[in-house]
């Protein structure tokens, strides 16, 4: 059992090593090559970068490790180590593609040949989306903001992690109009970048966990709970209710489905007239939550 620790452990360094790889391709042939900038601290070095030329991977770690070591004291070790092990091979394997020792120039994609604006911020959201979500689901992230963010979160539970980010990005989307010759294009890149950054890293971060929640009251729970145990094969959990105005005993019933399986079940509920559903959505699971075919769930 300790050995299966051991190497679970071991494997989300290597996926964290991986996405950092991939990340530092992603600004090579994606972000560098095109005026825009990316969200977060590296947005803010790929800004310098433009502007004076030092390289996005020496301005990383200039940036990162004192917030690193910050980290380790502020937030702690583990949430530290795997960050900064993003960083350390992002900036390190992207100096090598910067100096040419790996040499993958005929892959960069230019807009100021003739190419689309748009498709360079879409592919390199789009990938970017994918590596913050494989960092976060293995306990780690690709520094900068994150440090900032985790932080301000702790010191104040009550600000949202994302709130912060969303404050930064949004100041970076700002810079990058006086940076980029007074021009709103890189302005609305970077916001295109942002958002499908987010989005994707969040669908990746919830993985199949997310799920369907529907809350009901209905007159009929005895057959209506039966279709819902044969045709989703998801069990229900029945609670007596009374109605706070009429006082009388109602049956509340609540079941978690799977997000592909709202049609369906809305389906049945359409039988049982006089039935009220209210309808959430649950960004995770945990425990035995899952739709196995041929087989009802217990609980």
């Amino acid at each position: 059992m300790q050995s299966r620790g051991i190497l679970k452990q071991t494997m989300s360094y290597v996926f964290i090593a991986f996405a950092a790889c991939l990340m530092a391709l992603n600004y090579y042939v994606f972000v560098l090559p095109n005026a825009f900038a990316p969200a977060g601290i590296n947005g803010i070095a790929t800004m310098i970068q433009y502007l004076s030329g030092v390289s996005i991977s020496y301005m990383s770690l200039l940036i990162n490790i004192p917030l690193a070591i910050a980290g380790i004291v502020l937030i702690g070790r583990a949430f530290t180590d795997k960050t900064l092990l993003s960083v350390l091979v992002f900036s390190g394997v992207l100096l090598l593609f910067q100096k040419h020792v790996i040499d993958i120039d005929r892959f960069i994609y230019h807009t100021q040949d003739g190419k689309s604006t748009i498709l360079a911020p879409i592919a390199a959201g789009g990938v970017n989306g994918l590596i913050y979500g494989i960092t976060v689901r293995n306990g780690g992230t690709t520094g900068g903001t994150d440090f900032i963010a985790a932080y301000v979160h702790k010191i104040h539970p009550e600000i949202a992690f994302t709130r912060v980010l969303l404050v930064f990005n949004a100041m970076v989307a700002l810079a990058s109009y006086f940076v980029y010759g007074y021009n709103f294009e890189p302005v609305i890149l970077c916001i295109v970048y942002t958002y499908l950054t987010t989005h994707i890293s969040g669908g990746i971060i919830r993985g199949g966990e997310a799920a369907i929640k529907i809350e009901l009251i209905t007159q009929d729970p005895d057959r209506l709970k039966q279709d819902i145990i044969t045709q989703l094969r998801h069990s229900v959990t029945i609670i007596r209710a009374i109605g706070g105005y009429s006082g009388t005993e109602k049956t509340m019933m609540i079941c978690v489905v799977n997000p592909h399986q709202i049609k369906e079940f809305l389906e049945i509920i359409r039988q049982y007239p006089g039935t009220f559903a209210c309808v959430s959505d649950v960004t995770s699971t945990i425990g035995n939550f899952k739709h196995i075919s041929g087989h009802v769930k217990k609980g």
